[in-house]
């Protein structure tokens, strides 16, 4: 057990957190409803 197993899971879950939350980040934070198109007969 003194290959690194503690130090290697803790950078992959690191990694694995960094890119969750790079992730979040880019999501809409409120969704929207559609807006109805204009009518361009008027």
């Amino acid at each position: 057990m003194a290959d690194n197993f503690l130090e290697r899971h803790q950078l992959e879950y690191e990694e694995k957190k960094e890119n969750w939350l790079r992730k979040k980040k880019h999501l809409p934070k409120l969704t929207r409803k559609p807006e109805p198109p204009e009518d361009e007969t008027l």
